[in-house]
């Protein structure tokens, strides 16, 4: 079983957490001011890389926190996870060669 672990209350299984999306998106700063074509856009349109992705985490089962993690898509490994509001230590490479 893949253990994930969350920076709040250390490894757990993989069946207490729920993948949110893509991490360190920004909302408009006035979403009023967007035309629809760009707010779908915000609202639906994400990168899928092959490799290392920055993604929104939250421990559903647990402390119920969100937080965010880079994962590699390729081989599902964790490389890290961090608090919502910070930024990886790791540097973010997204796509591999």
């Amino acid at each position: 079983m893949l253990l994930i672990d969350c920076p709040f209350c250390g490894k757990r299984p993989e069946v207490e957490f729920h993948c949110g999306g893509e991490a360190h998106i920004a909302r408009p700063a006035d979403p009023a001011q967007v035309d629809d074509a760009i707010w779908a856009e915000h609202l639906f349109v994400r990168k899928n890389p092959r490799g290392l992705h920055a993604e929104r985490w939250r421990h559903l089962h647990g402390c119920g926190q969100w937080f965010n993690a880079l994962r590699d898509t390729y081989t599902d490994r964790f490389v890290e996870t961090y608090k919502a509001g910070e930024q990886p230590k790791h540097p973010l490479t997204e796509t591999r060669a």
